[in-house]
């Protein structure tokens, strides 16, 4: 294939399925821009403010998909999609204006729907899934997205750029970009765990590999956690029969197929101290502080009841539904709580045009009013389930918990469980799933539970819930400086850096 190569070339490009900027159109066909944060947005900040050291504001470009209608509008402006460096803070973006119908096969029937399952383990097998004629659709246009993102990097890219590709939606890229542009250093990031072997051999045999493969194209794959890692070159020696072993001046684990080498890294992303406490200073927080606190208040002794919150998108493998029953086999086996403690649940909406996360949410509601039903009285509403997305109000649980319950089944990091112990003001608690990725970093000083254990969770609770005050402000210290050992800009530059270390 004959790429044609844009006029200006990047010396650094991001690939995400979301960018940093998003439009919507107002009522008079307008579009208005909301910008987005993240490592990400936080990285190219750095290199366009020269934090890299040899960057200049036109080396770096961010290649994303117009999600929506507003996205497309303003990806058509120009032929080529770049966007106004006015609508994003001075970035260079590219935004490919993907057909519609190829976008949502790609992104709903097989990112959502099918890869991030394997991944988190979600499936209940003896109904799904079924790889059929609606499958074999899905992933063609999976492939032409993959191949679009593919050209546009190619395009873009100077001679021996770096490119770094994002996540489950882009797998194909690397090895796409690799047949188009040998000279380039191309890296992978997974921000979801890797599914062992066994349970990702679940998708058909060619799906599988071409998966390892397009991976297996960048010269360096990362991953959040040595545990994801390991799992990703498990797969690739059980499904393409490749060498593993350990680079001796990195000690990062080696992917040998057909005589090329893949290293595979770790960098776990890090809460942003420096964002989230001055974010968690502002008037909007305070105001929600007092809102939560007169919704919390006081028990029969007069006493402020105590706080255990959780935050989280209402997504299958966040585990909300048995925090719930945890909650409830807690006032069940210990009535002391009763009167003495509010749930506080903030379960955001997520990937609502789907109809099993739609369930979800319902069950959520439904588990609650439950709860709220059997043991609520005038005085004491056991859970306050809030399921609009309320940043400030965020924030404001994360000051105010005394526990704070981070429970999936399986996740790539968790950032809220490395977020609270950064803005808590007294201290908190936390209850962690070892399935958790922050379990790596935050194991230590956290109560520790399998998440499908109900009892369990309950007696962690409990166990949070009559912490010594001063221990558990010890352990917020502790719990505070590892979550915020790799800040998102720091975690992005290192992997610019450790990419820019290997020869193509």
């Amino acid at each position: 294939m004959v790429v044609e190569r844009a006029s200006q070339q990047a010396r650094v490009l991001v690939a995400s399925n979301r960018g940093p900027v998003s439009y919507s159109t107002a009522d008079d066909g307008s579009l208005t821009v909301k910008r987005g944060g993240g490592g990400l947005v936080s990285g190219l900040s750095a290199i366009a403010a020269g934090g890299s050291g040899t960057e200049k504001d036109a080396d770096a470009v961010w290649v994303c998909a117009a999600l929506g209608d507003g996205d497309r509008q303003a990806a058509r402006r120009r032929s080529d999609g770049r966007l106004d460096p006015s609508d994003t803070g001075g970035q260079s973006v590219r935004m490919l204006d993907i057909p519609a119908e190829t976008f949502s096969a790609a992104y709903n029937g097989i990112a959502n729907s099918v890869l991030w399952f394997v991944h988190h383990m979600l499936y209940q097998t003896p109904l799904e899934p079924s790889f059929d004629a609606d499958f074999e659709e899905q992933w063609a246009a999976y492939k032409l997205y993959n191949a679009a993102f593919a050209q546009a990097l190619a395009e873009d890219a100077a001679h021996g750029a770096s490119v770094m590709v994002q996540d489950y939606h882009l797998t194909l890229v690397p090895g796409l970009l690799r047949a188009y542009r040998p000279d380039l250093r191309i890296g992978h990031f997974s921000h979801t765990p890797w599914a062992p072997p066994d349970y990702y051999r679940m998708l058909p045999d060619a799906v599988a590999e071409e998966v390892l493969r397009g991976i297996l194209g960048a010269d360096r794959a990362a991953f959040l956690t040595e545990r994801w890692a390991q799992a990703f070159a498990d797969c690739c020696v059980r499904v393409l029969g490749a060498r593993t072993g350990r680079n001796e001046a990195t000690q990062e684990i080696e992917v040998v197929l057909e005589g090329r080498t893949t290293r595979l890294g770790v960098h776990g992303l890090g809460a942003d101290a420096e964002f989230l406490r001055e974010r968690a200073g502002r008037d909007d927080v305070e105001e929600r502080i007092g809102m939560l606190r007169k919704q919390i208040g006081s028990g029969p002794d007069g006493q402020p009841r105590r706080a255990l919150v959780r935050v989280d998108r209402t997504e299958l493998s966040k585990n909300i539904v048995r925090g719930l029953h945890a909650y409830r086999r807690l006032l069940e086996d210990r009535p002391e709580w009763r009167e003495r403690v509010v749930h506080l649940a903030l379960a955001y909406p997520s990937r609502q045009d789907l109809a099993v996360y739609r369930d979800y949410m319902t069950e959520v509601s439904r588990v609650a009013d439950e709860i709220n039903s059997t043991y609520g009285t005038d005085s004491w509403t056991p859970v306050v389930l809030f399921l609009k997305d309320d940043f400030a109000r965020s924030l404001a649980a994360y000051r105010l918990a005394d526990v704070a319950l981070v429970n999936p089944i399986r996740d790539g990091m968790n950032l809220v469980a490395k977020e609270v112990p950064v803005v808590s003001d007294d201290g908190c608690a936390l209850v962690l799933s070892r399935e958790a990725g922050a379990y790596a970093e935050l194991g230590d000083d956290s109560i520790v539970v399998n998440p499908y254990d109900i009892a369990d969770t309950s007696r962690a609770l409990h166990e949070a819930l009559t912490m010594e005050r001063h221990t558990r402000a010890e352990r917020t210290k502790r719990l505070s400086t590892a979550a915020t050992a790799l800040p998102p800009t720091r975690w992005f530059l290192d992997q610019l850096e450790a990419l820019r270390a290997v020869t193509p």
